[in-house]
């Protein structure tokens, strides 16, 4: 699609020409989404782990307890972080041909650890401006032991690719002529209506709304 891959690592191979690998697409496919996958190695063994994250200019945070397995494991060292997002299904006339459309993007680098409560503090506010567009200033101030308890790992977006299909299927020639349904089924993620926590006073105002958060294409 655009651009040279920034190493040999993120060069995708399969069908090479769905791929991207400038900035501006990139940051479209991580600002559609807040669930990342990052996988690593832990004691001879690989995991990979779901979480929330945001994208702050060129770099991506995640974050979790400062008790979590994951986050203590991961720390300093060499990470992939991936994001997908299904935008339909794709129905050929042979199984082979069946697919997806799909935006991807995977990320590879050092999971670093942000340290100092005045950096902790303006990426958690980062992360709520992101995910929970407008909460920020209307809750209670971060206690010192919330800080304590949360771990924030981050890495630059120096070695990504994304990888995008879009558009109908592709059948062999042979195959055009037969009689069966081929075509999309788009797919999409949405909100639902809010629900409120009946045991608060507040569950009679009006509901904050985070659904600008989420873009599709």
């Amino acid at each position: 699609m655009s651009s040279s891959p920034p190493s040999a690592r993120t060069r995708v191979k399969r069908v090479h020409e769905r791929a991207a690998y400038d900035r501006a697409t990139l940051h479209a496919v991580l600002d559609a989404g807040m669930i990342c996958h990052v996988g690593y190695a832990f004691d001879g063994y690989p995991v990979v782990t779901p979480t929330l994250y945001w994208r702050e200019g060129d770099a991506i945070y995640w974050h979790g307890s400062s008790a979590s397995r994951a986050l203590k494991a991961s720390q300093d060292l060499e990470v992939c972080l991936t994001v997908t997002h299904i935008d339909g299904l794709v129905l050929a006339r042979s199984a082979f041909h069946h697919s997806a459309n799909y935006r991807s993007a995977m990320i590879f680098g050092t999971a670093r650890l942000v340290t100092g409560d005045s950096e902790k503090l303006a990426r958690l506010r980062a992360m709520m401006d992101t995910l929970y567009p407008g909460r920020w200033d209307a809750l209670r101030p971060v206690s010192e032991q919330e800080l304590k308890a949360t771990r924030i790992l981050w890495m630059p977006l120096d070695e990504a690719s994304v990888k995008i299909r879009t558009g109908a299927p592709i059948d062999d020639e042979e195959d055009m002529a037969d009689n069966v349904w081929a075509g999309v089924v788009p797919f999409r993620i949405g909100f639902d209506t809010p629900v409120p926590d009946p045991t608060t006073e507040a569950a009679g105002r009006q509901a904050p709304d985070v659904t600008d958060r989420l873009t599709t294409s």
